[in-house]
């Protein structure tokens, strides 16, 4: 029996697909009033719970083998810092005591390269613009840096994890980028195909690190279910692209006009703090963040030749993954808004 936390989000509903397509019995947590349906993975059993619910969970992982965490929250916004702290961190802190309650049981993490510290290292380092920082597992989180919330929710997360690995817990995580898929696109980076869809004019000059969300998923569970690996973490990253060219073929995909406006540093220095003082007065969250205004200016590349080498694979096409999600967006109620 397998147990899935986060399956109504993009990596969990692709895993849970995923997992029934292997032929497995799962499990999967909800919380809410009536249980999920999600798309592949019509036979899961489906049960009430929450991460901080210690009791809960262990009775959840009741005849369970595997545990695959994917549940956690991803946030900019300045207001959502304790809710990290208590998703990511404690949630996760919860997972690992019920999972060593119960000796035997293997865990899948999922992380976020956020956790690797690359991106305030990155920041720090006086680089040539054509210079690229490239950052593998073997990235160690600078304490003196500064970090955003949400990297600094997922770097404690992790450290819970090896916690319960030097408790005697066999676990592995992984570091997933930017994760592209087909999904609600008011939510996470599903964001970007709308803004292509609708044809914004404006870009910044910046590039983004991406994983297609199937990679994620079927990577996760070969880790997982088909190695004895424990103690390892293994960055997912398809590779770095400039941020207009993938707006670019998002744009051409749906048949729409590409942005073409390169809004310099300053602008989007300018609007982030605008933005700011607009969330203190009216209580909304921004629309845009220091972080997610300086995201992708810093030259860094995330380096996933660990686990192509140990699952003997490669990732996806970029071009590949942006015109299935395309197609998959179109073809569903969720382009009309």
């Amino acid at each position: 029996m397998i147990l899935v936390t986060g399956g109504t989000g993009l990596v969990g509903s692709f895993l849970l697909a995923e997992l029934v397509r292997r032929g497995l019995p799962v499990r999967a947590i909800y919380r809410g009033e009536a249980a999920p349906v999600v798309a592949g993975a019509e036979t899961v059993e489906w049960v009430p719970g929450d991460l901080r619910d210690g009791l809960g969970l262990r009775t959840a992982l009741e005849g369970v083998t595997h545990v695959f965490h994917c549940a956690g929250l991803v946030s900019y916004a300045p207001q959502d810092e304790e809710e990290l702290l208590r998703v990511n961190v404690e949630g996760t802190a919860n997972i690992v005591d019920a999972c060593l309650e119960r000796p035997g049981i293997r865990l899948g993490y999922v992380s976020s390269v956020a956790a690797l510290g690359g991106g305030a290292a990155a920041a720090q380092r006086e680089l040539p613009s054509t210079e690229v920082l490239r950052i593998d597992e073997q990235s160690q989180w600078d304490l003196g840096a500064e970090h955003n919330a949400y990297a600094t929710s997922k770097y404690l997360a992790e450290l819970e994890v090896w916690r319960g690995v030097s408790e005697g817990l066999r676990a592995v995580v992984v570091n997933p980028s930017v994760v592209l898929g087909p999904a609600d696109w008011h939510r996470s980076s599903t964001r970007l195909f709308r803004y292509a869809y609708n044809e914004h004019r404006f870009y910044t000059p910046s590039s983004l690190n991406l994983v297609d969300v199937r990679d994620v998923a079927e990577m996760l569970a070969q880790l997982t279910l088909d190695t004895d690996h424990s103690g390892e973490r293994y960055v997912l990253n398809a590779g770095r692209w400039p941020l207009a060219e993938v707006l670019g073929l998002m744009a051409e995909n749906f048949g729409k006009r590409p942005p073409t406006v390169a809004v310099p540093g300053w602008a989007a220095e300018t609007i982030w703090r605008l933005e700011h003082v607009r969330s203190l007065l009216t209580g909304a969250r921004p629309l845009i963040t220091k972080d997610t205004a300086r995201a992708g200016r810093r030259p860094l590349e995330y380096q996933a030749d660990k686990v192509c080498r140990e699952l003997g694979r490669q990732f996806r096409p970029l071009p590949e993954t942006i015109r299935w999600c395309c197609q998959e967006l179109a073809q569903g109620e969720i382009v009309r808004w």
